[in-house]
């Protein structure tokens, strides 16, 4: 498992504890049964595992399983995006805050989202804040909202915001907010808030680039299996996106994360193995590549960058 130069350490942008999905609608018992059956093929592709090895594991704490999932890969930190509320959140993460951070993710259609976000950032340490664009039901540049922009920007705090299809076979395709352009306006408006888009723009690479191209404050997050590269209408490979991207904002606005969101799953480290295998083939330098899986992430969420020892030792030379 060495990825990286001695003494570098992963941060992923994005994982996820349980949390209280927002209802899309009653699904007919066809489409449910659709869902589960590719559910169940990807589990078989990506060899995840269908029950508990140790079913005396799911009693434990569940942040106590995750940082132990840390502790076997190697990696240095996780961020999750979710959890039930942003005050158990906080609670989970408060079991080791040397290894997690946190964002709110409240609907930012409610009334008091703003008081909320401040609440959440100055009370409960949270770093960011998390949105699924296919679920909000606002536009994004509606007046309604201006209160939470101006705090993320006043604060230039990063929001990570999930745009295009959403949930599992049978979820989301269709959706006033499905493209990353919807944040357009607001990107314009308020440069001062790190922008963050997950999972290369989840079928909508060509706007996430034009986006990029437009807002020096979008960033591309890399996270998940990136399926769905296959059901696009011309060829993609996890090459092309980590290529394209590169050539157009650099290494500094690509952002790791693995979307490891549960157990049994565990940790999705053959998503980090196959990106970094990507990274290198396309001969990304070592700083690159330690930007990308790691330092980028640390600097949006004001962490400490981890410094390779080979370069500690000559420092201290």
């Amino acid at each position: 498992m060495v990825l990286f130069r001695e003494g570098f350490k992963v941060f992923d942008i994005h994982g996820h504890l349980p949390y209280n999905y927002p209802s899309t609608g009653e699904k007919h018992e066809k489409i449910q049964q659709y869902g589960r059956e590719r559910s169940e093929r990807m589990r078989l592709t990506w060899d995840f595992p269908a029950s508990e090895a140790d079913p005396g594991q799911a009693k434990r704490p569940l942040v106590a399983r995750w940082k132990d999932e840390l502790d076997r890969y190697g990696i240095g930190g996780l961020n999750f995006l979710t959890g039930w509320t942003n005050d158990e959140l906080a609670a989970q993460i408060a079991f080791a805050p040397d290894r997690f951070t946190g964002f709110a993710s409240h609907p930012i259609e409610r009334p008091d989202a703003a008081q909320e976000l401040k609440r959440a950032v100055d009370e409960l340490g949270l770093k960011g804040y998390k949105l699924f664009g296919p679920l909000t039901p606002v536009a994004f540049d509606d007046e309604s909202l201006a209160p939470v922009w101006t705090f993320l920007a006043e604060r230039e705090l990063p929001v990570l915001i999930h745009f295009g299809l959403l949930g599992h076979a049978g979820g989301i395709v269709q959706h006033t907010n499905i493209n990353p352009l919807s944040i357009f306006n607001v990107a314009r408006r308020y440069p001062d808030i790190p922008i963050i888009i997950p999972h290369f723009g989840c079928g909508y690479f060509q706007e996430l680039l034009h986006l990029c191209w437009s807002c020096p404050n979008i960033f591309v997050d890399t996270s998940g299996s990136n399926q769905w590269i296959r059901w696009m209408p011309y060829e993609l490979t996890l090459e092309t996106l980590f290529r394209k991207t590169y050539e157009l904002i650099g290494p500094e606005r690509i952002i790791f994360g693995s979307d490891s969101l549960g157990f049994p799953r565990g940790y999705n480290y053959r998503y980090l193995q196959d990106q970094v295998r990507a990274a290198r083939d396309l001969r990304f330098s070592e700083s690159e590549i330690e930007g990308v899986f790691g330092n980028n992430a640390r600097k949006l969420l004001r962490l400490e960058p981890s410094i390779p020892l080979s370069e500690l030792k000559e420092t201290i030379r």
